[in-house]
C-alpha cells in the first residue's frame, strides 16, 4: 500500500521543500538534517503497511491470523496422536512404552477379547509423539523397558489418523468460512465444525431428515396391525414383548417422525475410510447410541444422529502402454500404481466440497504419461470396472485402487 514510500522518494519530497538557493547536494547541512529523519520516517511505513497486512484476515500472517480468528472464538485444530492396534503375546499393563523405527508408543488400552486374532491379543497403542508422521508405521515394536514372558509385539492396524497443526491457509479459509454460515444450535455448519475438531477427522458430510424417504403416514399400524400386534404380544419374550410395545405405542400416538435426523459421514484424515473404533468414538462424542436424541452428546436434544464413514469403492483398471525400450509391465507397474493412489487420495481431498466425484481416464492416462515418461511412449483404450468411460461414485464413496493390469 505504501510502495512508494521509500527513503529515496521521501528525502526527494523533503529537499524539494526546500529553497533553490540553498546548498542540498549530499553532504551539506540540510542534507545531514534531513537524511536521517527520512530513513526513519520510510521505516514508520515499513511498519504501517504490516498493520494493514496484519489487520484483515485474508493477508495475516499466523500469529496475527490466530489473533484476529480469536475474536471469532476460533483456534487452528492443533495436533493429534495416531492410535494403533497392537497384538502381543500376553497382556501388556497400561502404560508400557514401546519403539517402532525413530518414534515411540505407549499402551493405553487393553481392547475387547473379540478383537484378539490367532496371532496375539489386541491393544490400543498411542504414538507419544502428535502428528501424522506415524499414520504409516506398522511392523514390529521395541519393548523400552524389560516385560517378562513377551516374545511377540507387532504395530498391526492404524485406528485413528494423527493429524499435524492445522495449515495456515486452511485455517484462514476456515474463518472466512465462517462469516458465510454461522455454526450455531445443531446446524449443518455446527455439526461439521465440531466434527472436523476432533482427532482423525479431516472431512465430514450432514445429511439432515437424512430417512426423509419414509412417509409418516405409513408408520402409523391400521387395523389388521393391530389385531396381529394384540394376537402376537402375549407369545413374545418380555424383553421382545417391551420393545414391540413401545415401538407399537408410539406408532399408534403419531409420535414417529422423519424429523430431527441427522446422518454423519466421515473421511478420515489421511483421506481413507475411517475404522470402526473412529466411528464409534464420534458417536459417542455426538449422539451416544443408547441414549439416541436425549442431548447427551455434542448433538442438539431430539436430534437422533447417526455416524458412518465414506464408502470405499475399488477401482480396477485396464491399459493399454506402449513401453519405451527395456520396460515391461512387471518393471513399472509399481510406479503406475503410485501415480493412480496419487489421483485417488487427491480426489478423496475433494469428497467433502462435491456432490459426486467422477474418476475420469483422462485424468489417469494424462498423470501416468507424465510421470511414467521414460517408461512408457503412449496409452491408449484405458478402461475402468471393464468400461471404456468415467466412473460416477455415489455422494458418499470415494474410490481405492483395484486391480491395475498393463
Amino acid at each position: 500500500m505504501f510502495e512508494t514510500k521509500t527513503y529515496e522518494a521521501l528525502l526527494a519530497s523533503a529537499l524539494a521543500r526546500v529553497s533553490s538557493g540553498i546548498d542540498k547536494r549530499e553532504g551539506s547541512m540540510v542534507m545531514n538534517g534531513v537524511a536521517p529523519s527520512m530513513a526513519e520516517l520510510a521505516q514508520l511505513y515499513i511498519g504501517l503497511d504490516f498493520v494493514f497486512t496484519a489487520t484483515y484476515l485474508a493477508t495475516a500472517p499466523r500469529e496475527y491470523l490466530i489473533k484476529r480468528a480469536a475474536d471469532r472464538n476460533m483456534s487452528p485444530y492443533p495436533p493429534s496422536a495416531a492410535v494403533f492396534r497392537a497384538e502381543f503375546n500376553i497382556e501388556v499393563p497400561v502404560g508400557t512404552r514401546f519403539s517402532c523405527e525413530d518414534l515411540n508408543f505407549v499402551v493405553t488400552a487393553r481392547m475387547d477379547t473379540s478383537e484378539d486374532t490367532a496371532t496375539g491379543l489386541s491393544h490400543r497403542v498411542t504414538c507419544e509423539t502428535a502428528g501424522a508422521q506415524a499414520n504409516g508405521y506398522t511392523g514390529q515394536l521395541i519393548p523400552i523397558e524389560y516385560v517378562d514372558g513377551l516374545t511377540h509385539a507387532e504395530l498391526v492396524e492404524l485406528l485413528i489418523p494423527g493429524d499435524d497443526e492445522e495449515d495456515t491457509e486452511v485455517f484462514r479459509q476456515r474463518v472466512l468460512d465462517s462469516f458465510k454460515s454461522q455454526a450455531f444450535g445443531g446446524n449443518q455448519a455446527d455439526y461439521i465444525e465440531k466434527v472436523k475438531a476432533m482427532p482423525g477427522i479431516s472431512a465430514v458430510k450432514v445429511h439432515p431428515v437424512w430417512n426423509g424417504d419414509i412417509a409418516p403416514s405409513t408408520l402409523i399400524p391400521d387395523a389388521t396391525v393391530t389385531a396381529w400386534y394384540t394376537s402376537a404380544i402375549a407369545g413374545l419374550s418380555e424383553p421382545v414383548a417391551a420393545w414391540l410395545t413401545a415401538v407399537y405405542t408410539a406408532a399408534l400416538n403419531k409420535k414417529l417422525t422423519v424429523g430431527g435426523t441427522v446422518k454423519l459421514v466421515l473421511l478420515a484424515s489421511n483421506n481413507t475410510a475411517p475404522s470402526e473404533t473412529l466411528i464409534d468414538e464420534v458417536q459417542t462424542a455426538v449422539d451416544p447410541t443408547e441414549n439416541a436424541g436425549e442431548g447427551l452428546g455434542l448433538a442438539p436434544i431430539g436430534h437422533v444422529v447417526h455416524v458412518t464413514g465414506v464408502e470405499p469403492v475399488p477401482v480396477s483398471i485396464t491399459l493399454n502402454l506402449t513401453y519405451a525400450s527395456g520396460w515391461n509391465w512387471e518393471a513399472i507397474k509399481s510406479y503406475v500404481e503410485a501415480v493412480i493412489d496419487g489421483y485417488f487420495a487427491e480426489l478423496a481431498g475433494t469428497w467433502a466440497t462435491s456432490d459426486h466425484l467422477t474418476v475420469r481416464i483422462s485424468q489417469i492416462e494424462s498423470r501416468i504419461l507424465s510421470e511414467c515418461s521414460d517408461m512408457i511412449t503412449d496409452i491408449a483404450d484405458t478402461q475402468i470396472n471393464g468400461k471404456e468411460e468415467n466412473l460416477v461414485l455415489g455422494a458418499d464413496s470415494i474410490p481405492v485402487r483395484g486391480d491395475i493390469n498393463g
